[in-house]
């Protein structure tokens, strides 16, 4: 069993890395990345959000039963922000933008974007070209549904490789990285970025020189 990587360790949380490709729960007799965190850092643990099986990158884990709870105020609030990484073959309808719309089950656990708007899944993103047939995203995730960005990226016409699910091409892994945090914890500011089980590609290394603080980045203001 791979060690996990402790990115930040606080009095109240701990935020490790997480590999692309291990379940976020223990599943037919293979530990999940939560009971693997227990057992190597030897403390309880409560997991406050979660990642895909497909996704790598940042998790937040909580070493108390308040600290969750605060946790999961926070991000019921929306005052946690996410930044992921994401890399795809094809080119998107547009290079930024807005993706706003109901999410509504698919087969066989996939999920659909519809064009509702009662209770919209929101994400914006940038994207930049990287090398032939290769280009990258910043994705700001203003809710939490299920499949939100991988559905996202679909939606612009560039899904995500190596999420086969959503139509993506075949790659050694699936390519959407939980790559920043930034929040405030009790008048502390959190900011916090890892390329810790990044994926790699041609172009990859400049192009996060200058997103190495992805808060910084001017996403459009949200209307209402």
């Amino acid at each position: 069993m791979n060690s996990l990587t402790k990115v930040l360790e606080h009095r109240d949380f701990i935020v490790i890395s997480k590999p692309s490709g291990l379940n976020f729960h223990s599943e037919d007799g293979e530990l999940g990345v939560v009971e693997r965190a227990r057992q190597q850092f030897e403390c309880e643990l409560w997991p406050v959000h979660r990642l895909d099986k497909l996704t790598s990158g940042l998790l937040i884990l909580a070493t108390n039963k308040a600290a969750a709870a605060h946790f999961q105020e926070l991000f019921s609030q929306g005052l946690i922000n996410k930044y992921y990484l994401a890399l795809a073959s094809a080119k998107p309808k547009k290079k930024q933008g807005l993706v706003k719309g109901d999410m509504q089950k698919g087969r066989n656990g996939s999920w659909l974007l519809a064009r509702s708007q009662d209770n919209p899944a929101i994400t914006q993103f940038f994207s930049y070209s990287l090398a032939p047939q290769r280009r990258l995203f910043l994705l700001k995730p203003h809710t939490g549904r299920t499949h939100q960005l991988r559905v996202a990226m679909k939606s612009v016409g560039a899904p995500i490789l190596g999420d086969k699910r959503y139509s993506g091409e075949d790659f050694l892994r699936g390519c959407l990285h939980a790559y920043a945090l930034d929040f405030d914890w009790q008048g502390e500011q959190i900011q916090l970025a890892s390329a810790a089980e990044l994926f790699e590609c041609e172009g990859l290394s400049e192009q996060l020189t200058v997103l190495s603080e992805p808060w910084q980045v001017s996403f459009p203001k949200l209307k209402g």
